[in-house]
């Protein structure tokens, strides 16, 4: 997979990225009281409520690990993940939490439908709509910049990085079986940007 190779964020500037961001599950929570007024705990909790723990989640651009060492501590076993950055995943491996490998969000190393819910938070439209819808069985989790629009974010001086959109509208366009189960916009309280979660689910089939 040469976009492994190619892309800036397995690289060194991957790298400075998870130095600059490295933090805990505990100030992961406090970082997001400060921007939001909620922890992202309770805002785990408020999206995954009734759900069952012993089902099977998927991270799309997992990182150190955070958000899959939180939903462990909310009590789900079979968790897993997969990122570009080798750095970031060595790092993850001092929490043994999930199972993690290296991959690019363009080609997911998983069968269809192998997990009851993906969660992402990347990057690269069409194709890694497709392989997010292709290998969740049920769920689809996202939390994302929001913009009515497609709008390039720079990030640190660098282009083609980061962006920001309607990705609800962009799945559901996409994907006709797809329904709204839950959705949360978040406003930043010290500046005006708003980043959005939402949940979505495939519409099972009848017999």
């Amino acid at each position: 997979m040469n976009n492994m190779v190619d892309s800036p964020w397995a690289g060194e500037f991957g790298r400075s990225y998870v130095v600059r961001n490295s933090i805990n599950a505990k100030e992961l929570d406090s970082l997001y009281h400060k921007n939001f007024g909620i922890s992202r705990s309770e805002l785990n909790e408020e999206f995954l409520s009734g759900l069952d723990r012993s089902m099977s989640v998927l991270e799309v651009g997992c990182n150190i690990g955070l958000q899959l060492e939180l939903l462990k501590n909310a009590g789900y076993r079979y968790l897993y993940g997969f990122d570009i950055s080798s750095f970031a995943l060595n790092l993850s491996l001092a929490r043994p939490h999930a199972n993690l490998l290296r991959s690019s969000a363009l080609y997911f190393p998983f069968t269809k439908d192998s997990f009851d819910m993906v969660y992402i938070s990347p990057k690269d439209l069409n194709r890694t709509l497709d392989e997010i819808y292709r290998c969740s069985r049920r769920y689809i989790w996202c939390y994302e910049y929001f913009a009515e629009k497609e709008t390039e974010v720079e990030y640190r001086g660098k282009g083609g990085l980061l962006w920001k959109s309607n990705y609800i509208k962009l799945f559901t366009d996409r994907f006709s079986d797809l329904s709204i189960i839950r959705s949360k916009r978040l406003r930043y309280i010290s500046y005006d940007n708003v980043d959005i979660m939402f949940m979505l689910e495939k519409r099972i089939p009848k017999d």
